[in-house]
């Protein structure tokens, strides 16, 4: 699917002073690759695509580009973070897949042009993971922890959903969720205008 602005309202000038959040976020980059994929993108999207799940360490997202996002927590505190951003077909079904690095972004956004029932899932995917989705306006409306499934054929891996209608997801590292915000309660827009090659300076 070919990925737009997820329709988000505007924060206004009422809300706190925008600040970068997640200084205590989950730091792996010592650890092996996260890697995941909508599971209903199809079988091509996971045949030549999908990498030895040895990979080398230090391996970052390629053919990415980053976008800045907005997190409203439930205190009504905002925080501005930059994330890798999957936004079309292909890339969703690239997602994360053989990354051992996320290096500046603290995650990675599906972004889809309409809401979804599809599933996520871990095919050959060896470190943990956290999903987060949100509803058309931003709403967060679920979250869970995803584990590997590395030697079991894709179609008998174990199927993530929110069980509700989503267009925007987040994966991070696992645990990395609440040191972001993206919590019950919490808020995400994504910033219009803000893609780029890579994160801001001064995120």
């Amino acid at each position: 699917m070919i990925g737009r602005s997820s329709g988000f309202a505007i924060i206004t000038a009422a809300l706190l002073t925008v600040t970068a959040c997640a200084d205590d976020a989950v730091s792996v980059t010592d650890d092996p690759a996260v890697a995941t994929t909508p599971s209903d993108i199809g079988d091509e999207s996971t045949s030549e695509s999908v990498p030895d799940p040895a990979v080398v360490q230090g391996r970052q997202p390629e053919g990415f580009t980053t976008i800045q996002a907005l997190i409203t927590e439930p205190d009504g505190e905002v925080c501005e973070v930059c994330l890798w951003l999957a936004g079309d077909t292909d890339e969703h079904g690239r997602g994360l897949m053989g990354v051992t690095d996320l290096g500046d972004p603290v995650g990675m956004a599906f972004r889809f042009d309409e809401p979804r029932l599809g599933s996520f899932y871990m095919f050959q995917t060896p470190t943990p993971l956290s999903i987060a989705w949100f509803a058309f306006g931003g709403f967060h409306i679920g979250a869970t922890d995803m584990a590997p499934c590395l030697d079991t054929p894709a179609g008998e891996c174990a199927l993530y959903s929110p069980g509700v209608e989503y267009d925007l997801a987040i994966e991070v590292f696992q645990g990395g969720l609440e040191p972001l915000g993206l919590v019950p309660g919490s808020r995400v827009e994504l910033i219009e205008g803000s893609e780029a090659d890579g994160c801001p300076l001064d995120s």
